[in-house]
């Protein structure tokens, strides 16, 4: 095998050594990475692994918001990091054509196949037109509306409620993936894999959610030659992978085929749409047959309605718990809509009231985008307004962690948790460009479910914030997973108690 030879070998030797260097080294005051001989700017990436958002934020801030980071010698990791607004308005609108996800995209992302989130050109074009016929059926609110609540409480509410009584710590991000997890599996598929119980099941497929995104993030970081060589040995993340995919097909085949003969009436029938825009495009290349695609399509929508949500959620309640004066805020404005009414469910209308609310989740996705960062491949040479030149098929790295974070963006108090930002002096929530706020992603790649998440958050925050007071474990450790969806390392233990 000539994929792991000695220039490898010496390569992670010559790292060990660097780091070594790095850990004693006191004088350098600049958090920019020193471009060493060989191993390039490796070391100082691996030194931050821990903290490798935050790192990256310090360095655009210091660069002015764009930095060139230079990989080992033949190691093909050189990429342009941006998180100006010019740059990334750039790059996914103006000239959105010059930067498709690209091949090498593809290899990483291997597991998602011809799903969405690889799809470039046609497929791209395929999956968004396919996706928005679901989205604007004439029923679809109504049945979101109906499924939402239906789970929030036979599910949700009973779950809280237990742990409540037996005061108990818990895992409230757990909680709110299964949760997800579950409601877009009944959206999407018309089934309830029944992962929100008191008991917590292990459900393997819910759990490759979380175990996929690491080993995914960790072949962005080290050259391709060492997870490749993990992949064929099957062993650390590489493994993971393997193991996980093997999970997602295992649960989303059986369901494929279990409504080959047609699926209800009243579901959004999306087996059934995505089949007939496969066979009606002949002239697209896909890698594999009409199951494949299924399962392919099926696996990109699934990801984003359980981690998106649950991970925006989790931060909010973390940063109430941070700042009570918010939650009180929130709480009033929920009473205020119901008067002197008890709790009941509302309107997907109703829900644009909670303005302050939403404002309270616009400023979660500023300080907490789910999706932490993505990437780009240029496909001609190009140069940012930034002035920074691009040749072909260079790497481009957009942290939108480190855009809302930007002092030269968002201003001084860009740190805080503010709501208040997002409210204009008439009471409405200000419309902020999404280059600026890119948590939704940018231009044409705009999330397609953005109104759709806005509502589900919304019901769901009101319903526990109107129920039940979470209380953070005091001394629960807060960092990130090193991973492109930026969720709590450690989970969020949390004790409940009923209003």
């Amino acid at each position: 095998m000539a994929i792991f030879g000695y220039p490898e070998v010496f390569l992670i030797l010559l790292c060990i050594f660097l780091l070594c260097f790095l850990r004693i080294r006191t004088l350098k005051t600049s958090s920019a990475p020193t471009n060493w001989p060989v191993a390039g700017m490796l070391p100082a990436l691996l030194q931050n692994s821990h903290r490798l958002h935050d790192y990256a934020t310090e360095i655009l801030s210091e660069c002015g918001g764009t930095f060139k980071f230079k990989g080992p010698w033949f190691s093909n990791m050189d990429m342009i990091v941006t998180s100006d607004p010019a740059n990334i308005h750039h790059i996914f609108s103006k000239n959105f054509s010059n930067y498709p996800k690209g091949p090498e995209f593809r290899k990483i992302f291997e597991i998602f196949g011809d799903g969405i989130f690889n799809a470039d050109f046609e497929l791209w074009e395929l999956h968004r037109k396919t996706t928005l016929s679901l989205l604007n059926q004439a029923k679809f609110y109504s049945f979101l509306e109906r499924t939402v609540w239906q789970k929030i409480e036979t599910g949700l509410l009973p779950v809280l409620d237990h742990f409540s009584e037996q005061g108990t710590v818990v895992d409230f991000q757990d909680i709110l993936q299964r949760f997800s997890f579950d409601n877009i599996c009944q959206l999407l598929l018309d089934c309830d894999p029944g992962s929100l119980s008191v008991d917590l099941p292990y459900l393997p497929c819910e759990k490759a959610f979380s175990e996929v995104l690491e080993p995914l993030f960790h072949r962005h970081i080290v050259p391709g030659s060492i997870w490749k060589l993990q992949k064929w040995l099957k062993i650390g993340n590489e493994k993971k992978l393997t193991e996980a995919c093997k999970a997602f097909d295992e649960f989303i085949y059986p369901l494929i085929s279990s409504r080959g003969e047609g699926e209800r009436e009243e579901s959004l029938n999306t087996l059934t749409t995505f089949k007939k825009a496969y066979e009606q495009s002949n002239h697209i290349s896909f890698s594999g047959d009409s199951r494949k695609f299924l399962r392919d399509s099926l696996l990109s929508l699934l990801i984003a309605g359980r981690d998106s949500s649950s991970t925006t959620l989790t931060w909010l309640f973390w940063s109430m718990s941070a700042n009570p004066s918010v939650e009180n805020k929130i709480r009033h404005e929920i009473e205020t809509l119901f008067g002197d009414k008890k709790w009941r469910v509302f309107s997907v209308e109703e829900s644009r009231k909670l303005v302050y609310l939403h404002a309270a989740l616009c400023e979660t996705l500023r300080l907490f985008p789910p999706i932490a960062l993505e990437v780009k491949y240029s496909y001609k040479p190009d140069t940012l307004p930034s002035g920074h030149p691009l040749n072909p098929n260079t790497k481009v790295i957009v942290p939108f962690y480190s855009t809302g974070r930007m002092v030269s963006v968002w201003g001084k108090d860009c740190l805080e948790f503010r709501p208040e930002r997002w409210i204009s002096s008439e009471g409405r929530i200000k419309l902020v460009p999404s280059f600026k706020f890119p948590a939704f992603n940018v231009g044409p790649r705009t999330c397609l479910g953005k109104e759709m998440s806005f509502v589900q958050l919304k019901m769901l925050a009101a319903a526990i914030i109107y129920h039940f007071q979470v209380q953070v474990v005091e001394g629960h450790p807060v960092s990130f997973s090193n991973s492109y969806m930026l969720k709590p390392k450690h989970g969020l233990s949390v004790r409940l108690s009923r209003n």
